[in-house]
């Protein structure tokens, strides 16, 4: 028998692998769309296919359950819009994934500045080392942070407001639901700022439609559906656990993918990074009850 925390472990993995993807099917479709159009077009359209699946639980909203997940989706639609400027300006998919994971260290660090939540004394070890994986990243261009990365890490500690708020309103909200109104209105947010800051050139063609495809249905629908579902079957601490694979993925696909190579430098940073990630989690595996299926 499997458990409801092993089934949330197992949705958040795929999440990760997902995740991961979207790196790589947003990078070919920016090929040929303007960054926060892509961002509209890729969310306004999964929003309303999430939305036209889940109908029947966004007519039983309540208003005060419509405000908080239009809430979230602003916040997460702030995120998108650096992640996707990040990714645009990036010359290291990779690398860029690294520094966008720190959302995951700053979680529980704005889960106690908002929401007098109790951080353990691993949450300070790991942002330090995390500040370490930082300067080493900053080393390899002269001292200093290119755009994407300064654009990864305000996605990053945007990204940790929002799961924080996703934590908390994932238990009261359907998740289709939440997942629907949460992406809808990330896409109006991404095409009005689009509207004002972007020019489109020329329509896309068949293989840029068929890269925002699998981005809207794979990477976008599919993903935040499944985060959503398990997050709403776990703690924000457990999921974000899980979460911590996804650079892992992105630079083993970027790899393989657009053959990126990370020098001596990158690598060291991007460990420590790593590692600060499973340090802001060590107390909690440490802890972890066991269970029987």
């Amino acid at each position: 028998m499997i458990t409801k925390s092993l089934q949330a472990d197992l949705l958040m993995l795929l999440v990760t692998l997902l995740a991961a993807m979207g790196w790589m099917f947003s990078h070919e479709a920016l090929q040929s769309l303007p960054p926060m159009g892509f961002m509209g077009v890729r969310f306004l359209l999964a929003g309303l296919l999430v939305s036209s699946v889940g109908w029947p639980q966004l007519k039983r909203l309540k208003p005060g359950a419509w405000r908080r997940a239009a809430g979230t989706g602003v916040v997460m639609g702030a995120a998108m819009l650096c992640w996707i400027l990040g990714l645009f300006h990036a010359t290291h998919l990779g690398v860029g994934a690294f520094i966008s994971s720190l959302g995951v260290v700053l979680v529980p660090v704005v889960g106690w500045l908002f929401f007098r939540q109790n951080p353990s004394a691993s949450t300070w070890v790991a942002l330090l080392v995390a500040a370490l994986g930082m300067a080493c990243l900053s080393l390899e261009g002269g001292f200093h942070f290119s755009p994407s990365d300064i654009f990864f890490a305000a996605a990053a500690l945007t990204f940790a407001v929002h799961f924080n708020l996703n934590s908390r309103f994932a238990i009261s909200i359907p998740p289709v639901a939440l997942t629907g109104v949460q992406l809808s209105v990330v896409g109006v947010i991404a095409l009005l700022a689009s509207s004002l800051f972007e020019t489109w050139q020329q329509a896309p063609g068949w293989s840029g439609l068929g890269w925002v495809a699998a981005s809207v249905l794979i990477a976008t629908s599919l993903r935040f559906f499944l985060q959503i579902k398990a997050q709403s079957m776990a703690s924000a601490s457990h999921a974000a656990i899980i979460l911590t694979l996804e650079p892992v993925w992105t630079a083993i696909l970027a790899m393989f993918w657009l053959d990126e190579r990370m020098s001596a430098l990158q690598g060291v940073g991007c460990s420590l990074i790593f590692l600060a990630l499973l340090i802001n989690r060590w107390r909690w595996l440490l802890q972890r009850p066991k269970q029987v299926a």
